[in-house]
């Protein structure tokens, strides 16, 4: 079973069908919407500042969320992935988002919408990542838009997978 633990008298809250991997660490004022999944070794810290997130958020093995104390909380949309070893910190994720492997997201910036954060990106405090368009880089800028295809073929696609993923860690 994950590790959960009440902070300052507030305990992580969860939707339906949400799969806790037994490795994950759930702490203090999270809020998760219905199919959502935080694989091994994530960490979601509300200690600081709260954590909500929507529904089908898949949260990938060795991933950091957290916030900063009284400035920052961090605000995650529906139908989100972030993958291995992302950190996202004190920032608002919008609906329809890839954030890719080891990808940084920092206090304040707001990934828009139907957008991609390339795989080792660092999104710097404050930035705006543009709806329908995909950032990377160090620090990330964009690089392109995204087609209708790559909203369904890989943003949505991904979520998706994480609902099937989750089910077989159900089963007996």
């Amino acid at each position: 079973m994950a590790f959960i633990k009440k902070i300052k008298g507030k305990k992580p809250v969860f939707g339906s069908h949400v799969f806790l991997a037994e490795n994950a660490t759930i702490v203090g004022d999270v809020v998760t919407g219905d199919y959502c999944s935080i694989w091994f070794s994530a960490v979601v810290r509300g200690d600081v500042n709260y954590i909500r997130m929507g529904h089908k958020v898949n949260v990938q093995d060795g991933v950091v969320i957290h916030g900063t104390y009284q400035k920052a909380p961090t605000l995650i949309g529906n139908n989100v992935s972030i993958a291995h070893n992302a950190t996202v910190h004190g920032c608002t994720i919008k609906d329809n988002v890839l954030i890719g492997m080891n990808a940084v997201i920092l206090d304040h910036a707001v990934i828009e919408s139907n957008a991609i954060v390339a795989a080792g990106s660092v999104v710097t405090k404050g930035t705006v990542v543009e709806s329908g368009s995909v950032y990377a880089g160090i620090p990330a800028v964009k690089i392109k838009d995204i087609s209708p295809e790559l909203v369904e073929g890989e943003i949505k696609r991904i979520a998706d997978s994480y609902i099937k993923y989750a089910s077989w860690y159900q089963e007996d």
